[in-house]
């Protein structure tokens, strides 16, 4: 249970950091740096796979056309979340990208209802409703929704949704997305250096390495995640996964001085009230069930 708490904790915690390592890739282009994630990451998670000779998935994998379709809709639900997050924290919007990561798990409520056709309990439905006051809130007084934090929520919340039913475990399905998501990335790269735009030739030495840092960035997370989802309940897990926009959200008002008061504020209130219902709720379920195994 502590091990498993330290890996999921830490995996929150280094998601919750990264405004920090995209603000220093400010001066490359977002679509470029989200290439370059996705040719790193490949490179990474091979390396892995390798020094572990676990290839043998691949091969079965590779002839199972249903899946290689679903694998390919999650790699683009997950490159759609990685550059709009990379272009929202390097454009000042830090807070509104935390705001995403905080109603992700009452959009996978949503889904799942309508979706899954799971039931949602009163108080589950509770929550739902007050999170949408608070975004209605945010949208009355921005005079816009916040779609950066919705796009954020959706992508992921679709992506999570493809690999709750999906064969493979994180390791793996990173493998097979960013190997799909390769000739793409190669491609695009070679035609923009080609064309001398590829801003990674030119940049200084510490900038390309921070580049090439993208792959073990990307997966040294999800690797602590699925260990430590591994070993504690999801209870626990799902109260653990508010330090990632939490740390954003601290980042977003108290280095980077993005707005945050008055109307934004109470608006961000709802939406946490909304997660306490939620996340208590969960937990007084949890504990019901083991009293009445008991």
């Amino acid at each position: 249970m502590n091990i498993g708490m330290l890996y999921a904790a830490t995996a929150y915690a280094l998601w919750g950091i990264f405004p920090l390592y995209f603000k220093s890739l400010q001066e490359i282009p977002p679509l470029e740096i989200l290439l370059h994630r996705m040719v790193w990451s490949l490179a990474f998670v091979v390396v892995v796979l390798t020094w572990r000779r676990h290839w043998g998935w691949l091969r079965g994998v590779m002839r199972q056309p249903k899946v290689l379709a679903g694998f390919a809709a999650s790699a683009v639900l997950l490159s759609s979340n990685w550059f709009i997050y990379i272009w929202a924290v390097n454009n000042g919007n830090v807070v509104e990208a935390s705001l995403g990561y905080f109603i992700n798990p009452l959009f996978n409520v949503l889904l799942g209802s309508l979706l899954l056709r799971e039931r949602l309990r009163v108080v589950q439905w509770m929550a739902v409703a007050l999170a949408a006051c608070g975004v209605a809130w945010l949208t009355w007084h921005g005079g816009h929704l916040p779609w950066i934090a919705l796009l954020l929520a959706a992508t992921f919340a679709f992506y999570g949704l493809l690999r709750k039913t999906a064969s493979l475990g994180a390791l793996e399905g990173l493998a097979l997305e960013t190997l799909l998501l390769f000739p793409v990335a190669f491609i695009y790269l070679a035609v923009l250096t080609s064309q001398s735009h590829n801003a990674f030739i030119t940049a200084s030495t510490s900038t390309q390495l921070l580049l090439a840092a993208s792959g073990p960035i990307t997966a040294i997370p999800l690797l602590l995640f699925a260990a430590g989802a591994r070993r504690i309940p999801l209870s626990l897990l799902g109260l653990l996964q508010y330090i990632g926009p939490t740390i954003q959200l601290l980042l977003g008002v108290w280095l980077y001085h993005e707005p945050f008061g008055g109307a934004r504020l109470a608006g961000f209130a709802l939406i946490w009230g909304a997660l306490a219902v939620y996340s208590l709720e969960g937990l007084w379920q949890a504990w019901s069930r083991k009293a009445s195994n008991a």
